[in-house]
C-alpha cells in the first residue's frame, strides 16, 4: 500500500519511518532478454537457457543492473509524493547483490526512508531498501538510494 504525502513537510516527517513493502513482480525471461537487448549485455547466464541449466546457478539469472532498475516501479509502490514540480534520481549507494535472481523468481521491495535533507529547491531523499527474492534467506541486492524532490 502506497503512502501519499503532499509536499516537501510531509515528506519530513516521514524521516526515519518504515515504507513498507511492495508486491512481488516475477522476473521473466521475456524480461531479462529485454533488458539484455537495452543494454547490450547478451551473456549466456541470462539469455542461454539450456546452456545456464549446466551453469553455476542452474537457471538463467537476472542482471544485476536489471534487478537494480526495478527499483523504481517498486518504490513508486510504496511512497508517492504530490505538490512537486520534479522527481529526480539522483544516485546510489553501498549497492550490492548477495544472491542472484533466477528466471521465474518473484521480487519484492523492503524500503525505509532513512534520510530527507534540504537542498537548494526542494529536499533529498536518502532510501534504504532491500530487493527480496520469494522464499530466499538473502536478498537479491541491498542498497541505498538518493532521489531529489524539487518545487
Amino acid at each position: 500500500m502506497s503512502i501519499t504525502v503532499n509536499g516537501l513537510d510531509e515528506l519530513k516527517k516521514l524521516a526515519g519511518g518504515d515504507l513498507g513493502t511492495s508486491e512481488w513482480i516475477e522476473v521473466t525471461q521475456e524480461r531479462i532478454d529485454t533488458f539484455a537487448d537495452a543494454t547490450g549485455d547478451h551473456q549466456w547466464i541470462h539469455v542461454d537457457p539450456e546452456r545456464a541449466k549446466d551453469g553455476p546457478f542452474g537457471a538463467p539469472i537476472a542482471h544485476g543492473y536489471l534487478t537494480l532498475s526495478l527499483f523504481i516501479p517498486l518504490f513508486t509502490e510504496l511512497l508517492d509524493v504530490q505538490g512537486v514540480t520534479t522527481k529526480v534520481n539522483y544516485g546510489l549507494n553501498k549497492v550490492r547483490f548477495p544472491s542472484p535472481v533466477k528466471v521465474g523468481s518473484r521480487i519484492r521491495l523492503t524500503a525505509k526512508l532513512a534520510e530527507v535533507e534540504e537542498v537548494p529547491g526542494g529536499v533529498q531523499i536518502s532510501v534504504e531498501g532491500a530487493i527480496e527474492i520469494e522464499g530466499a534467506t538473502k536478498p537479491a541486492a541491498v542498497l541505498q538510494s538518493l532521489s531529489r524532490f524539487y518545487v
